[in-house]
């Protein structure tokens, strides 16, 4: 079609007619508009993963003296090394290093868009593991996920199942800071039938009754090394666990339920978006899992003299925290064992469990950890 004939078109006199105005501001027009536009998603569904995969996360996060505080404070992990000068060179460090809390929060946090963005349950973490040199403000986090396995959910066709083993490393010299296993659900972009043979996704029911709890819980006396293993002596040969509740609680507001999770950027909606999250199984945002977890540790470490941090293992998270929800926390102590490689420190594993204000547990984990000695 030519120039003229198209201005023929449009009017009788030839000239061409002015496009029709809209206001797209309009109540009723801009509704009408949603419902047409497409929306460019965020994310991958199930079907995005394969064993094997190896993926390279943007954009990566600069670990910052700022970031690492505002993360202890707000989870109440007031070891004086990480705060002040003295103390840290006192452990033999050359200034505040950056918490393993806040390095494990960052590390995850980097992969939330290209791992689990999409929502879905986090069923666990394990075999966390940190180097044995400190890290410090300063050092640029680069984090890469390689998809271990994924799997059907028998119990939830909409879902499966994937495992990745992520690493963050120092993108300067490549070396490995801070790594773990984890496993969530993912959604599906088509929902598949199931002949109940794959894997559920809900832990296996016990067999038989559940064991009795002990008769008597021993509590330290203090948190040395030394006291670990003398409340171990104490429940030698009586129906005892060492076992013990703490005292603080957190109460999770706009600070630990949003600003904490974008710190690290994680952009999961579930910490963020209450409009999504209104219609959800929780009903509202919730408190980003490392958060809850570091706010239990934090309380956890207020009564042990903690030299290093080793490990992690067997994380869950149980029940949703919400706003308004307060953490408080239960530890078991596990072993105590004089194998550390520091002179000045003993190995103590324990089970650490989160629980609300209803005293129903919302997270649990082994925890491996060095504590300093009376004599260090």
């Amino acid at each position: 079609m030519t120039r003229e004939s198209q201005g023929d078109a449009g009017t009788e006199s030839g000239e061409r007619s002015e496009p029709r105005s809209i206001d797209w501001t309009d109540a009723e027009t801009f509704s009408s508009a949603l419902e047409r536009a497409e929306t460019r998603e965020k994310g991958n569904y199930f079907e995005a993963f394969a064993e094997g995969d190896l993926i390279e996360h943007d954009p990566g996060l600069t670990l910052t003296r700022w970031g690492n505080e505002s993360w202890m404070s707000q989870t109440l992990n007031h070891d004086p090394s990480y705060w002040r000068t003295d103390a840290a060179r006192e452990r033999g460090f050359e200034e505040p290093p950056v918490h393993p809390d806040y390095l494990t929060a960052a590390t995850l946090g980097i992969t939330v868009e290209d791992l689990s963005e999409k929502g879905g349950y986090f069923l666990g973490r394990t075999d966390v593991r940190f180097p044995g040199a400190p890290v410090y403000a300063g050092a640029q986090l680069r984090v890469e996920s390689e998809v271990v396995s994924t799997a059907t959910s028998s119990s939830r066709p909409e879902y499966g199942i994937v495992t990745w083993r992520t690493r963050g490393r120092d993108a300067e010299t490549d070396e490995v800071l801070c790594s773990y296993e984890r496993t969530n659900m993912i959604p599906r972009r088509d929902p598949v039938s199931t002949d109940g043979g794959g894997t559920a996704a809900t832990a296996e029911e016990p067999d038989g009754d559940e064991p009795a709890l002990p008769n008597e819980f021993v509590t330290p006396e203090g948190g040395s090394f030394e006291d670990f293993v003398e409340a171990f002596e104490r429940a030698d040969d009586r129906d005892a666990a060492v076992a013990y509740r703490h005292e603080r609680g957190r109460t999770q507001d706009d600070t630990t339920v949003a600003g904490l999770p974008l710190a690290t950027l994680n952009t999961a909606k579930q910490h963020h978006n209450a409009d999504v999250m209104a219609d959800s199984p929780s009903g509202d945002i919730v408190t980003y899992g490392d958060v809850t977890r570091s706010t239990a540790l934090g309380h956890a470490r207020s009564d042990e003299d903690t030299y290093r941090e080793v490990g992690f293992d067997d994380e869950r998270f149980h029940t949703f925290v919400t706003p308004g929800d307060t953490v408080y926390a239960f530890t078991r102590v596990l072993e105590a064992t004089d194998d550390s490689d520091h002179d000045e420190a003993g190995t103590v594993r324990f089970e650490h469990i989160a629980f609300n204000q209803n005293d129903e547990p919302v997270y649990s984990g082994t925890r491996t950890a060095e504590i300093r000695k009376r004599s260090r």
